[in-house]
């Protein structure tokens, strides 16, 4: 009697645990939150989240975790394995999936801004500082002073996919990821890669940059297959910058738009937009990928992307995400109306977030 009831007991542990079954993606990004913040955060998913019918955490947790396959790569304010095991038990109990993102291939340097928003400073992530023979452009260092635009081109750096022993480390640092969180899915970013296919680079030069992109791309997601875990990726790369007008960033002007048609069509995009509405998910959807739409601070591409995704009847579209690039602690303080310094165009992710709470809750 007593193994039955200690099974029964290590059950309803595990079930509380298991990620729920999403059908349609009402979701947010949030960066992770420092360790003595934690509860903070759990009770904004508990009051909040949960009420606005939030199915959906991307945590950024980024290098900001006690990795044990590599611990010199832990970032400050690191989560725990336990802390971890607690945020995401909490959020699946009211039904709400948590799924870990970290940049691969690029951003692996970071801006530091002044209190106007302006980047002034860059500092390398953890894996370029321990790693530099990782670095696809270790000519170009990074500045004392720093200002866009600059003639280097430098906005964040990018590790070497063809380095032959950047996956070791790389895949690890995924594989523990998926392995705390526990999530049918891994955000891995590769967003805004500048710098890729460098022509100093004695492996990487006169190769297809897009290529380049969609083999990382591949390569990831194969490993991912294994454990039985899907990879999305943010979808800036795989769209013409120069023929759809999006320019650089929300698009691609550095040839990586090919990749669109090499890259595995169970890979998830996730497609961000701020400045205007576009038809974007009908090209991912056309080229055979499941989409989500991911607006920020204007209220009216947040609009317009939920119009189009309510109107859309592919099964392939599978709902919006809305991006918040601030602290999660930053956030909350916001949506409660709490004095903190944040700069304006990232004060208004806020009103943007709650008009899609409105839509959703008002159908």
């Amino acid at each position: 009697m007593k193994k039955y009831l200690n099974f029964i007991i290590i059950s309803l542990i595990f079930s509380c645990a298991s990620p729920p079954d999403i059908k349609e993606i009402k979701g947010i990004t949030l960066k992770a939150p420092k360790p003595e913040n934690i509860e903070k955060f759990l009770n904004f998913v508990t009051d909040v989240l949960d009420p606005d019918e939030i199915n959906t955490i991307i945590f950024r947790i980024g290098w900001n975790y006690e990795f044990s396959s590599h611990p010199e790569l832990i970032d400050e304010d690191a989560l725990s394995k336990a802390d971890v095991k607690k945020i995401v038990k909490h959020c699946n109990s009211l039904g709400i999936q948590v799924i870990p993102q970290i940049n691969l291939l690029g951003h692996q340097s970071t801006l530091i801004r002044d209190q106007n928003g302006i980047a002034i400073k860059t500092k390398l992530r953890p894996l370029l500082a321990n790693y530099p023979e990782f670095d696809e452009t270790p000519e170009i260092k990074l500045p004392e002073n720093y200002k866009w635009p600059n003639e280097d081109g430098l906005y964040t750096k990018s590790y070497c996919p063809l380095h032959p022993d950047v996956h070791e480390v790389v895949l690890a640092i995924v594989e523990e990821l998926i392995n705390a969180f526990g999530s049918k899915y891994f955000h891995a970013g590769m967003d805004e890669v500048f710098y890729i296919g460098n022509d100093n680079c004695s492996r990487c030069s006169g190769k297809s940059k897009a290529k380049l992109f969609a083999d990382e791309v591949n390569l990831v997601n194969s490993f991912l297959k294994e454990k039985n875990v899907e990879l999305m990726i943010w979808g800036d790369r795989m769209i013409d910058g120069f023929e759809t007008g999006l320019g650089m960033w929300e698009a691609s002007e550095n040839n990586t738009h090919g990749s669109v048609d090499l890259i595995d069509k169970d890979v998830i995009v996730t497609d961000w937009h701020y400045r205007t509405v576009t038809n974007t998910h009908d090209y991912f959807i056309k080229k055979g990928f499941r989409v989500i739409t991911c607006p920020w601070n204007v209220t009216d591409v947040a609009v317009g992307n939920y119009e189009n995704y309510k109107k859309n009847n592919s099964d392939l579209y599978l709902g919006l995400l809305q991006t918040v690039w601030m602290p999660s602690e930053d956030f909350i303080d916001l949506y409660y109306d709490r004095p903190v310094d944040v700069v304006e165009r990232r004060r208004r992710s806020i009103d943007t977030y709650k008009k899609l709470v409105s839509l959703w809750k008002s159908e």
